[in-house]
């Protein structure tokens, strides 16, 4: 093999192997592992609930978090508050209107480092519609030099919460009257994800 022949195959694998070394790591969200979660308060208690069905990717640059990212998409209809008819009620027109509105969508815009393991991850929530910038304060649950959490991450999630008029998620003005449910929705997040292979 002649030198030159040589010497741009060598080059060409030490790109790659450095390449290799400083890509992000792609993580895909398990849903089975994964909550998101809300609370409402209202006149007679409050109403916990979840959405059953979602996924996502986490875009995560170990040595630069600025420069990683997230996506994710939630399955309205697979929304559970624990009795049946007020889950089929809030996925009505009269609500969350699943029919138009299937999914609710999160991409990330900026990333922002707070912390050893937690961060700032500013986005665009899209939810019945209507497009809203969120902030989203992460702590990384699992600790960055464990070798288990080069295949697996836990991430712990939480925001301001988020006012249903903003989205234009409002009952009926009677219903709302009568109920004295709250305009503050208060969100629990709990992400685990799995390397992509």
């Amino acid at each position: 093999m002649k030198p030159m022949i040589r010497f741009s195959w060598l080059a060409f694998a030490l790109a790659a192997a450095i390449h290799s070394a400083t890509a992000n790591e792609i993580f895909k969200f398990d849903a089975s592992r994964s909550t998101i979660g809300f609370r409402v308060h209202q006149f007679l208690g409050t109403t916990n609930g979840k959405f059953a069905q979602l996924s996502g990717s986490i875009d995560f640059d170990r040595q630069h978090p600025e420069r990683s990212s997230v996506s994710a998409r939630i399955q309205v209809s697979s929304i559970d508050t624990g009795i049946k008819k007020r889950d089929d009620h809030l996925r009505s027109p009269e609500f969350f209107n699943v029919a138009k509105f299937p999914e609710i969508t999160f991409r990330s815009r900026s990333v922002k480092k707070t912390g050893q393991q937690s961060g700032d991850i500013l986005g665009d929530l899209t939810m019945h519609g209507v497009t809203k910038p969120i902030t989203l304060h992460v702590k990384l649950a699992t600790p960055l030099t464990d070798e288990a959490s080069l295949q697996r991450t836990r991430w712990e999630v939480t925001t301001e919460p988020l006012k249903r008029r903003d989205f234009g998620l409002m009952f009926g003005s009677a219903t709302e009257a009568v109920s004295g449910i709250s305009q503050d929705v208060a969100i629990n997040i709990e992400i685990e994800a799995a390397r992509a292979q």
